[in-house]
C-alpha cells in the first residue's frame, strides 16, 4: 500500500492526495512537515513534502509522484491516450507550476501566513504572474474542463494552484489575477468542486489551515 507523507495546506500535496482518491488507490497518511532531519532527508533529497513509500522505495517531487501512480495503477486513468494529447496535459502542467505557482510562492508569506515581503519582490511577482497567467489562458480550454470535455490530470494539478494563487494575490494586491486574467475561472473551480473527491480534499484543506492558524 502507498504511504503518503506530508500535510493537507500544502497544494502539492492535496495534487497527490487527489489522484490517489480518483484513481481509487488504497493509501495511508502520515502528517508530515517539511524538514532537514536526516531521517526525513533520507526520504526526500531536500526534506520536502510531500513524498510516498512504495513497495520499491521512496518517492519525492509531486510530479514525479503523480506519473507513478499513473504508470503503476493504470485503472482509472488521468492522462489521455493520445500520445501528443498526453504532451500537452504535461506542457500544461509545467507552465501552471513554473511560469504561475512558483511565481506566486514568493509572496505567500505575507498574502497568506502574516509575514513581509518587500514591495520590489510584490512588484516583480506580479508583472510576472501576469505574464504566466495570460499564457496560461492560452493553454486553457474550460470545454468544460481545463483542456477539454474530460476531468483528468490537467484539472487535479490546476485546480489546488490556481486557489492558492487566487487567495494570495487577492490579499497582497486586492485582485485577484487569476480570474482577470481567466475568464471563466470561477465557475471551472465550482465544476471540479462538485466532484466527492474534491470535496473531500478542501475540507481537509480547511481544517488544517483552521488548526494551522490556532496554533500560531
Amino acid at each position: 500500500m502507498i504511504t503518503l507523507y506530508g500535510f493537507a495546506i500544502s497544494n502539492y500535496y492535496n495534487k497527490v492526495r487527489l489522484v490517489l482518491l480518483e484513481k481509487g488507490i488504497e493509501f495511508n497518511e502520515v502528517p508530515t512537515v517539511p524538514s532537514q532531519e536526516a531521517a526525513i532527508l533520507e526520504r526526500s533529497p531536500l526534506g520536502k513534502i510531500p513524498f510516498i513509500k512504495t513497495a520499491d522505495g521512496y518517492l519525492s517531487e509531486s510530479q514525479a509522484i503523480i506519473e507513478y501512480l499513473e504508470d503503476v495503477y493504470p485503472a482509472n486513468p488521468l492522462y489521455p491516450a493520445n500520445a501528443f494529447e498526453r504532451a500537452k496535459v504535461r506542457e500544461f502542467i509545467q507552465h501552471i507550476e513554473l511560469n504561475v505557482e512558483q511565481v506566486a510562492r514568493r509572496i505567500y508569506s505575507e498574502a497568506i501566513f502574516g509575514g513581509k515581503v518587500c514591495d520590489e519582490v510584490k512588484d516583480e511577482v506580479k508583472t510576472k504572474l501576469e505574464t504566466g497567467l495570460k499564457g496560461l489562458s492560452r493553454l486553457l480550454k474550460l470545454t468544460p474542463y481545463a483542456l477539454g470535455g474530460q476531468f483528468g490530470m490537467a484539472d487535479i494539478v490546476a485546480w489546488p494552484h490556481l486557489q492558492l494563487v487566487a487567495l494570495a494575490t487577492g490579499n497582497l494586491y486586492g485582485e485577484n489575477l487569476v480570474a482577470a486574467h481567466i475568464p471563466g475561472i470561477d465557475a471551472y473551480i465550482k465544476l471540479v468542486e462538485s466532484r466527492p473527491h474534491a470535496q473531500k480534499v478542501a475540507a481537509d484543506r480547511a481544517e488544517a489551515l483552521e488548526k494551522f492558524f490556532q496554533n500560531r
